[in-house]
This record gives C-alpha cells, sequence and structure tokens, in this order.
C-alpha cells in the first residue's frame, strides 16, 4: 500500500496557508481554526510516515503517541495544547458564554496559533525527511 503521508503533509501547509490568509482578512478565529486544522494533518503525516495511523483531533495526544523514534518535545506538545483549544470554540457560539466566535480572537490569538502551527510543520518536515 502507498503511504500518503506527503498528501498529508501538503494538504496541512495549504491549511496553513489559508490560516495566513484568514489573519490578513481579520478572520482571526477561521485563522485559529485552520492552524489548528494545518498542525493536524502535519501530526497525522508523521504518523503515516512510520506505518501507523493516527485517529483523532487533540494535536497534543497525537504528538504524544508518536513512535519513540519521533518524540515530540515537551514544548511543542504544551504549544499543541493551546492549539487544541481552537478546534470547537473558534467555530460555535455555544463555546463562549456570550458573543459570536470572531468576537472572542483576535491578532495575538492567530498569531500565536499561526506560530505554533508552523514549529510544529517544522518538525515534522524535519522528522519526514
Amino acid at each position: 500500500m502507498v503511504s500518503r503521508a506527503r498528501d498529508w503533509l501538503k494538504q496541512a501547509v495549504r491549511d496553513l496557508e489559508q490560516a495566513k490568509d484568514s489573519q490578513a482578512a481579520g478572520r482571526h478565529e477561521w485563522a485559529c481554526f485552520a492552524a489548528h486544522q494545518g498542525a493536524e494533518k502535519a501530526v497525522k503525516a508523521l504518523h503515516l510516515h512510520h506505518g501507523q495511523e493516527a485517529w483523532g483531533r487533540v494535536v497534543a495526544r497525537l504528538l504524544l503517541e508518536l513512535p519513540a523514534a519521533a518524540a515530540a518535545p515537551g514544548d511543542l506538545i504544551e504549544k499543541a495544547k493551546i492549539l487544541d483549544n481552537f478546534y470547537i470554540p473558534a467555530r460555535y457560539p455555544n463555546s463562549h458564554p456570550e458573543g459570536a466566535p470572531f468576537e472572542h480572537y483576535g491578532p495575538l490569538h492567530s498569531e500565536a496559533a499561526l506560530d505554533y502551527a508552523y514549529e510544529i510543520l517544522d518538525f515534522v518536515r524535519l522528522q519526514m525527511a
């Protein structure tokens, strides 16, 4: 069976491009969500690269479940935990006590989300090289 790791990695890169575009347009909630998606897909690519499938949406857990040969550093796992907070609340109004999601996210959120997602992407690329 042919590995789909590169396909997942290419889509991760595209998701991060979307995150940048959303940030530039002032849609910080979407930038945060797309950054999460890019990080998630990048880590899933690394799992596939090592011959294993990964399920779920929690990037920190996906990093923790990597094989020992590709173990993620602790600070990267902590950054993934921040990204994980953007999976649902950045999209659904009932995730916050009041207000639409876009009212809860700004440039500081999207900047951090993009920084952390790109760090994860860089880690994955290094591991897959």
